[in-house]
């Protein structure tokens, strides 16, 4: 017996002796005489009224049996046959168990027949990819569902609605909803089984209140040990270590008694956090009943066995608290009834359902193995040869024996119908809204997750989760943003609302293939603080990440032909000038002090000859040049030049002179360059200069343009729609509705080229089969003038309409002009608008008519071509 049926009885035991006792003291003051003062404390506790709590049971859900197919309605013979079996089952467990608790075997379904729990799982795999592995299902069903809790907490529903049934109206109870995922889950072919059994209440309610939001759950760092460096023979030893060994003894001990005293107050802080968060006891401790789902390993190559919470889509293990019992074990095959002490909850529970110590099984063809027993082949190495030969013979024999009992006994065997359940299906359009009218809101600890459906939030939010600084969710402290299907192809957004920083994340597709762009929401705009990463292999020019400040701005750059890897920008204050600035002035960027660039060594090159720095010195013209390090020195050639004084004048001749170069050569056996080789040198270093400034320009540009963009797709918002997606893309409607509007156009016009003109006017003359040149005249004379006629009537009824319209509008205007000084405003404005569309009317009236005088000449005339090329008039014009 468990914990739960122990204080189930002990409950009950109480309560029918409290009944007896009452019941015996009512029976003697009955039969007592009361004096008045009795009466009158007795009139007195009279008014004292309690009404006892009643607990109202919600009626089911009625359906409308129409609805479904007729396996919803009947029982097949083979399913009444193992709805007997299993009320057999039932009974003989009640004889052997009477303190278990009853078995949830055989609940009706939405239509009000029995029907065996285990066929109402239908393995089903479902055409989305998302669905395909258990995290993805679990999700899917957590967000897709409603919860239902089940009423009373401590009883088995009555009810088991169909998974088909629970995809459509979208809620159910935890029976329904691991029905549902075990379903999925088989389908995708995983070892997946239902489990009934007792949890906790916050598991039971889905109250996730207490627990850390999965998104923050930081995943487990893998920690890698650090390798031992080998000691070579030949390597120089360590200097020896002069400092005291007892007072670096004494050291570590106070380092570490600080350190135990700091881990015990952090432990005590938790320990009272934990108290304090500690869920006040609850009454029904033990006996709320859950459902839940089984993942054995084996299938899918899943590792170790695991649960499925399917209120929550989250896995557990095996030694889950969550959990406090466990009753039965089911999957589309087969049934097992849990004979092991669930005094400790699930803990150490083992779930090998081949062994029938502790699992007894409903169905003898039970598909898990059972435990191993040793053949007589076994023995036979302890025989003699004729021991062996007459030991196998016997064998044999029994074995055919056995065999042909087995035959007869497999035919005996009832096994499981197939499910009645219809085919679950999912439409895309259902599967992308996942929550019950496109959106669901959950609660942790210190934080709120909200879901939306896909495309519908204009701005294609999908999940927003807000983390906040107390339990009561007022102090909001960041904000984190996921999106899909946009066109700037943001996905997602970290709000620190401590800091103000923003951190916003892109897919790659953006135009200047920006990565990620931190920045500070209270200075937004270009020449503040912001770190900016980028997609270098999509870049030309293979910038990593830009990172700038009021004064600062540094990129790194990989992968490129020049080997540079490193630029740093120092800029000046802007000159303060008086009188009207120029609108020009601000793209003129900010002066520059100083540029610096690294580069990578180029195996290529001489390393004193591959440049490993160099700077430029903008502010005091001047330009440093740092060389790569050779493999055999400790020290790095280095130049410096400085520029010519008329170095910025267009067209100038520029002078040099020893003076203006400096230089520090590693090598002393190296020659010295000439003067026309630095005067050359020093020109190249000016034109990298030139460069390297526009380059700075181009990217503080690049900034305000990147800047500028945001600014207009955050304004916008679009939303990337697929061209398959016929629902949502109003491009594809048009198209769709165009296509549609010509093939009408072309129908209606091959009906009019079928339309017999000449019909009617055949008939008047009794449909020869040969026309008469009279005939032939006369068919074309009474055709064109019935045409004329007709086109004459049409113009007259658009001009009765135009005078009719004029009328109302002329005697409307005199009524107006009678009553314009008692009218209201109400009623002028009601005038106004009568005007409006009593012109607009008129108007219509006007260009019909108009366009019906220039096109009736032109009908006529097509009418007189088409009769004289008809093949029954054609021999006579």
């Amino acid at each position: 017996m468990d914990a739960s049926e122990q204080n189930e009885s002990e409950v009950n035991q109480i309560d029918n002796d409290d009944v007896i006792q009452e019941e015996d003291e009512t029976e003697k003051e009955e039969g007592e005489d009361l004096t008045e003062d009795a009466e009158a404390l007795k009139a007195e506790l009279a008014k004292i009224v309690v009404h006892p709590p009643s607990y109202e049971v919600s009626p089911m859900e009625e359906f409308d049996q129409a609805e479904f197919s007729p396996s919803y309605k009947d029982n097949l013979p083979k399913e009444n046959l193992v709805l007997q079996y299993a009320e057999n089952f039932r009974r003989q467990m009640v004889q052997l168990y009477r303190d278990r608790k009853p078995l949830f075997l055989n609940p009706v379904n939405e239509c009000g027949v029995e029907k065996f729990v285990c066929t109402t799982i239908r393995p089903t795999l479902l055409e989305f990819k998302e669905l395909y592995n258990w995290d993805g299902a679990a999700e899917f069903v957590a967000d897709y569902l409603n919860i239902e809790p089940l009423k009373p907490e401590y009883e088995l529903p009555k009810r088991l609605i169909s998974p088909a049934t629970v995809l459509k109206r979208q809620k159910g109870n935890c029976f329904e909803y691991s029905t549902l995922l075990c379903s999925m889950l088989i389908g995708a072919g995983y070892d997946a089984y239902v489990i009934s059994g007792y949890a906790t209440k916050e598991t039971c309610l889905a109250d996730e209140s207490r627990d850390i939001c999965p998104l923050l759950k930081k995943k487990e760092e893998v920690k890698e040990e650090a390798k031992k460096k080998e000691m070579k023979k030949y390597t120089v030893k360590p200097p020896r270590d002069l400092r005291s060994k007892f007072e670096l003894k004494q050291d570590a001990k106070r380092e570490a008694e600080k350190q135990a005293e700091k881990e015990k107050q952090r432990k005590e802080e938790e320990e009272r956090i934990a108290e304090l968060e500690k869920p006040p006891p609850d009454p029904y401790f033990g006996l709320r009943i859950h459902a839940w789902v089984l993942v054995l390993s084996g299938k899918r190559e899943v590792p170790e066995n695991f649960f499925i919470e399917p209120f929550t889509g989250l896995s557990h293990p095996m030694d889950s608290p969550n959990y406090l019992g466990m009753e039965s074990v089911w999957n589309n095959v087969n049934y097992w009834v849990n004979m092991q002490d669930c005094s400790e909850g699930v803990k150490g529970l083992s779930f090998d359902l081949g062994d029938p110590t502790v699992w007894e099984y409903m169905f003898p063809n039970n598909d898990k193995p059972l435990l191993k027993i040793p053949d007589a082949e076994d023995d036979l190495n302890d025989m003699d040869d004729e021991e062996k030969t007459a030991t196998s013979g016997r064998t044999r024999e029994n074995t055919r024996m056995s065999m042909d009992n087995e035959e007869h006994e497999v035919e005996k065997y009832l096994d499981m119908p197939p499910s009645w359940v219809d085919a679950l299906k999912l439409s895309h359009r259902d599967f992308q809204m996942r929550c019950p009218h496109g959106k669901k809101t959950k609660v942790y600890k210190r934080a709120k997750l909200e879901k939306f459906a896909h495309y519908l939030m204009k701005d294609g939010l999908i999940s927003r989760l807000s983390v906040y600084e107390d339990r009561e969710l007022t102090d909001l402290m960041k904000v984190h943003e996921y999106y899909a299907h946009r066109s700037d192809k943001l996905n997602q957004r970290l709000t620190n609302h401590r800091t103000g920083q923003v951190c916003e994340n892109f897919d790659p597709g953006r135009p200047r293939c920006l990565k990620e762009h931190q920045f500070k929401s209270s200075a937004p705009g270009p020449e503040n603080e912001r770190v900016m990463m980028f997609y270098n292999e999509a870049r030309v020019d293979g910038l990593q990440k830009r990172e700038e400040t009021q004064t600062e701005m540094t990129e790194e750059y990989s992968n490129r032909d020049d080997f540079l890897y490193y630029k740093y920008v120092e800029f000046g204050k802007r000159a303060k000038k008086f009188g009207p600035q120029e609108t020009s002035s601000a793209n003129k960027g900010r002066p520059i002090n100083k540029m610096i660039q690294k580069f990578n060594r180029n195996r290529n090159k001489p390393a004193n000859e591959d440049i490993a720095e160099l700077i430029f010195h903008v502010a005091e013209d001047k330009i440093h040049l740092s060389y790569h390090t050779e493999d055999v020195r400790i020290a790095a050639s280095a130049r410096e030049f400085l520029k010519p004084p008329n170095w910025d004048e267009k067209g100038a001749v520029l002078t040099f002179n020893p003076e203006m170069h400096q230089t520090f050569q590693v090598d002393p056996t190296l020659p010295m360059n000439k003067q026309v080789e630095l005067y050359e040198m020093l020109m190249e270093l000016l034109k990298a200069e030139e460069k390297c400034r526009n380059e700075v320009r181009d990217s503080q540009n690049e900034v305000r343009n990147i800047l500028d963009d945001r600014t207009k797709e955050e304004a916008a918002s679009e939303l990337d729609i697929s061209v398959y997606d016929t629902e949502r893309n109003e491009k594809a409607k048009k198209h769709r509705r165009e296509l549609e509007r010509q093939q009408l156009e072309e129908k209606m016009r091959k009906q009019e080229m079928d339309i017999d003109y000449l019909a009617p006017f055949l008939a008047k003359i009794g449909n020869p089969e040969k026309l008469s040149k009279q005939q032939a005249f006369s068919l074309k004379e009474e055709c064109l003038a019935d045409l004329k006629q007709r086109l004459i009537d049409k113009a007259n009824l658009i001009q009765a309409r135009f005078e009719k319209e004029s009328q109302e509008l002329e005697k409307k205007q005199a009524w107006y002009q009678q009553n314009q000084v008692s009218m209201g405003k109400e009623d002028e404005e009601e005038y106004l608008t009568y005007c409006k569309e009593a012109i607009f009317r008129i108007h219509i009236l006007d260009l019909r008519l108009t366009r019906h005088k220039e096109q009736a000449p032109h009908k006529y005339m097509q009418l007189e071509q088409k009769l004289r090329n008809d093949e029954r008039l054609s021999e006579f014009f």
